[in-house]
């Protein structure tokens, strides 16, 4: 057993070698580099195998020479001789010499052929032509390593900022490689790029992460070759960096797991060996030249308008750029930029935004729900004060309490804030890879990334943003061919755009492709049963169609859709948060999506009514109007219930005292309110006795009480101190056409 003292000096040195190389830049002075390869002979000792030795011999060579090729050595000879002093320790065979440092005439002599331990022949990396997807190209990577996740004695806390450190790197890169494939010129990008794999490169070193430290050397290469002008930026090099980022991002968030104590201890398969070759014969292919630009006549795209009912021109909060509706542009007019090209907004995103501190999620919700609390709380004193009629000193104390109340509450609400960034970030890389899947061209303009909602409602909309997105780019977007037939822009246009609006956000997702046929989808409908064949639905209906279960109008399932299982998904989630979503389309021009949701769940505008003396709060989000109905309006069907003409509609009506069984509701529907509720296009009538006010509530959780009752959507605790519980209004619109008078 070679001694303890040795393995862990030598571990020592090694480690400060890997930190050195991980911060040292080519043209640095390299003498603490050349101290510490200096101090391993005398660390090893005499024990140590003949292989480390020459190895050690071999990388004072490089010292001396103080080359740049030298330099870029050091990383797979350092996790070499970390491999070499565990096999030490262990008493098991040597690994492999590198096969960077395969060289002949530099091997070491006792890693000669035919003198054990003897390498495994390596071939000689092969030019591949890279012309699919990242992820695809990981797919047909067979040669995996098992990696195991935990190195032996690390340190949990750093491990942790380890991985959080890592995705914001990953992020940062991911988005800056989706930037250089659009503008390989841009220097500065490319250094940002450069930077975040250098960085991601020590850290891994610091936390002894042999395999990320070798993996992400080998990119920073590639990129430093770039940087260098000896290799351009081309679709092969940009597809290998976005798969090794994957690759990382998969260790990253495997650590993530089991430091979270979910299967602790089991390594992972992950095709580092493939991903290295892939780099180097990159490195070995001359890119291929840039094809001549082609000038086509710029896409129809979807333009900006309101959504129905709201005047842009008296809002008080008006979008940065206006909504969107489908309309012809100018010939003169220039096609939008992606915000991946605009380096007015790379600078923006750059911006620093001050310091900030990560604080656990958990304790920030649990700030938020005390502040809910004291908002309760001020409004109950404030209503008792009212009532009893106090003085006016603590009248003027009170008014000063309760402007400190709303301020700490948007306070703590804007803690829970994040920008819309991320998300519209992740879209990017994936209208980046099904383009290249399915053989388009797609460009993806991004607007409002700067908006900001909660943390929670941003994470409820990735998924329908993913699923609505990836339709565009399947179902929406035309091949070039088509495209270019149809006298559009061989390259499609996807929009994504964000903003408030009657603090409210809104999300659109729009494309200037073949748009929503209803006629077609009325077919479709028709054949999957959804439908009756003799029934009669106008175009909005029709185009509500497609949000139910297991409808598609793809007429073969490929591998990004076409099972029918996305859009049901999408309005389930974005009613989930109390939003809503509403379709635009006009076939062969393009389709628009509209998502109105919520900034945050944990505070609602609603609108109180009252019936028989009981209160109810509806969120404003989902009522369109209300009004006292005269009695001719109101006609009852058989089968159907009552109907109100709203508008030359006819609309169905619930007597919400009927339907929750409350005893001395109004009976006569002309000396009540009607308030019609709307989810999607489905409306009906909600026949209450009358109309409280309107205000702000927090929202609380219900109780076993009434685990299975649909209608209601949580509870709230008003300013006198009474519960009022919230309805869900999704639920009461969606009720049987004949269930005026059902229960609850």
């Amino acid at each position: 057993m070679p001694p303890r003292k040795a393995i862990d000096d030598a571990r020592g040195l090694l480690r400060r070698i890997g930190l050195e190389l991980a911060f040292l830049e080519p043209g640095q002075g390299i003498a603490p580099l050349a101290e510490l390869v200096a101090s391993l002979p005398a660390a090893l000792g005499a024990n140590a195998t003949p292989e480390i030795h020459r190895a050690v011999d071999q990388a004072a060579d490089w010292v001396s020479a103080a080359g740049a090729s030298s330099l870029e050595r050091f990383g797979a000879w350092h996790a070499w001789m970390e491999e070499a002093v565990t096999a030490w320790e262990r008493d098991q065979p040597m690994p492999a010499w590198p096969t960077p440092l395969d060289n002949p005439s530099e091997r070491p002599a006792s890693l000669e052929p035919g003198e054990p331990p003897q390498p495994s022949p390596q071939p000689s990396p092969q030019p591949v032509a890279v012309t699919r997807s990242a992820r695809p190209l990981l797919d047909e990577m067979a040669e995996c390593q098992p990696v195991a996740v935990l190195p032996e004695g690390f340190d949990e806390e750093l491990m942790r900022m380890f991985c959080v450190e890592a995705e914001e790197l990953l992020a940062e890169i991911e988005a800056g490689v989706l930037v250089l494939e659009q503008s390989p010129e841009d220097a500065g990008m490319l250094a940002t790029v450069f930077r975040g794999f250098h960085t991601l490169k020590g850290n891994a070193a610091v936390m002894k992460l042999v395999v990320l430290q070798r993996l992400a050397h080998e990119l920073e290469s590639l990129l430093d070759a770039a940087r260098q002008g000896r290799r351009q930026l081309d679709r092969p090099a940009i597809d290998v960096i976005l798969a090794a980022a994957d690759v990382i991002s998969r260790y990253v968030a495997e650590t993530s797991r089991q430091l979270d104590g979910v299967d602790t201890g089991r390594s992972i398969s992950l095709p580092v060996p493939a991903l290295i070759a892939q780099v180097h014969a990159v490195l070995a292919t001359p890119p291929a030249p840039a094809a001549p630009a082609v000038a086509t006549p710029p896409p129809a795209a979807m333009a900006p308008v309101p959504p129905a009912g709201v005047d842009s021109s008296s809002s008080a909060e008006p979008p940065a750029a206006a909504p969107m509706i489908i309309s012809d542009l100018p010939a003169s007019s220039p096609p939008k930029q992606s915000v991946a090209s605009d380096p007015a907004s790379r600078q923006r995103s750059a911006a620093p935004t001050g310091s900030s501190v990560r604080v656990d999620t958990h304790k920030l919700d649990g700030l938020v729900d005390l502040v809910g609390e004291l908002v309760i709380a001020q409004s109950m004193v404030f209503e008792a004060f009212e009532t009893s009629g106090g003085d006016e000193s603590l009248s003027r104390s009170l008014g000063q309490l309760r402007g400190i109340t709303a301020d700490l509450q948007r306070t703590a609400m804007a803690m829970r804030m994040i920008p819309i960034r991320g998300t519209f970030q992740k879209m990017s890389r994936l209208v980046r890879d099904v383009a290249v899947q399915l053989g388009k061209e797609i460009r993806l303009v991004v607007e409002g990334e700067d908006t900001e909602l909660d943390r929670t409602v941003i994470e409820e909309i990735g998924d329908p943003l993913v699923h609505m997105v990836r339709n565009a780019a399947d179902h929406g977007i035309e091949s070039p061919a088509a495209r270019l037939t149809a006298n559009k822009s061989p390259a499609g246009t996807i929009t994504l755009q964000a903003f408030h609006q009657g603090g409210f956000v809104v999300i659109r997702i729009a494309d200037d492709g073949r748009g929503l046929d209803p006629e077609r989808i009325r077919r479709k409908a028709v054949e999957r049963g959804l439908i009756p064949a003799d029934s009669t639905i106008d175009d909005r209906e029709a185009l509500e169609l497609i949000f139910a279960p297991g409808f598609s109008t793809a007429e073969q399932v490929t591998d990004v859709s076409g099972r029918g299982v996305g859009m049901d998904v999408v309005r389930r989630n974005i009613e989930r948060v109390r939003g809503k979503v509403e379709i635009e389309s006009v076939p062969g021009r393009g389709s628009c999506f509209t998502i109105s949701m919520p900034l945050t769940l944990a505070i609602i505008e609603g609108l109180i009514v009252a019936v028989a003396g009981q209160r109810f709060v509806i969120p404003t989000l989902s009522v369109r109007e209300s009004f006292r109905p005269h009695l001719e309006s109101i006609t009852t069907v058989h089968g159907r219930g009552e109907l109100v003409d709203v508008r030359g509609r006819q609309v169905p009506l619930l007597r919400l005292s009927r339907h929750l069984g409350i005893q001395g509701g109004e009976e006569a529907a002309d000396r009540g309110i009607v308030v019609v509720l709307e989810a999607g296009y489905d409306c009906r009538c909600l026949l209450v006795d009358e109309l409280v006010g309107k205000q702000e509530v927090v929202i609380k959780g219900l109780g076993e009480t009434f685990t299975g009752r649909s209608g209601f959507a949580g509870a709230a605790i008003l300013g006198d101190g009474r519960v009022s519980l919230i309805l869900d209004t999704t639920a009461l619109v969606r009720l049987g056409r004949g269930s005026s008078e059902t229960a609850a």
